[in-house]
């Protein structure tokens, strides 16, 4: 999503992350089961609870920032933080200005959600989160998109009409959709799992957590975790 930082400064951030106490952690804070902020006030979810285990089995000392996700990479870029954990789905469009480890989910499903049954998701009004791959998939699919900076903004314009259809990450929708009168209308297919995302000169760091994402789905952890919190994708 915008440009990549390279040369001597892309170097000199690379160095100085590597020689860190504290390993920073960003995400958005906002995207349950994936991410969220707790009643106390902290980052909760699959994804602390997954990047807390990540950074113990690496051996690194981490801490959690969170961040609005239209500027998360650019922000990433520029150093605010070492790393993204925040339900980033691994496309080849971000593989050129990040890159990923091995993804901690399989595909799992984006779905279509609305206030009733019957409509043409292609000819209707789709709110996505701007940034995300529903939103490309909505643009390309001859929907009028509507994009919303939050996951929130979507469902609130369904809710009031303003749009006729949400698209998102189905283990976002599933909850919403239980305890509200919004209905699902199918599921897509999107992505190519969701991983951690580092700045591309940071190998060294990045293979730290490939390695403990790797040992996780050995000993049946990650699969542990992923049914804990209901998200599909388990390995």
């Amino acid at each position: 999503m915008k440009s990549l930082l390279l040369g001597s400064a892309a170097l000199a951030l690379s160095a100085t992350f590597a020689m860190a106490d504290t390993i920073r952690l960003g995400t958005e804070g906002g995207y349950p089961p994936y991410n969220f902020i707790n009643d106390a006030g902290e980052v909760d979810g699959f994804e602390r609870e997954l990047g807390d285990e990540l950074c113990k089995r690496a051996e690194l000392t981490c801490e959690w920032v969170t961040n609005d996700w239209d500027s998360i990479i650019p922000n990433l870029l520029s150093g605010n933080y070492d790393a993204i954990i925040a339900g980033m789905s691994i496309t080849d469009e971000r593989k050129e200005v990040v890159a990923f480890t091995e993804g901690y989910t399989l595909p799992s499903p984006s779905a279509y959600a609305a206030m009733s049954e019957g409509l043409d998701v292609n000819a209707s009004v789709v709110a996505a989160q701007s940034g995300t791959i529903q939103a490309a998939h909505v643009a390309e699919s001859g929907a009028t998109l509507v994009e919303f900076p939050t996951p929130d903004e979507t469902i609130a314009a369904v809710n009031s009409g303003e749009v006729d259809v949400v698209m998102a990450d189905k283990d976002f929708l599933a909850p919403i959709v239980d305890e509200t009168d919004l209905v699902f209308l199918g599921d897509v297919y999107l992505g190519g799992g969701i991983g951690m995302a580092f700045r591309q000169s940071d190998d060294e760091l990045r293979g730290k957590f490939d390695a403990a994402i790797a040992s996780m789905k050995e000993d049946g952890t990650l699969n542990e975790m992923l049914d804990k919190w209901e998200i599909e994708g388990k390995f």
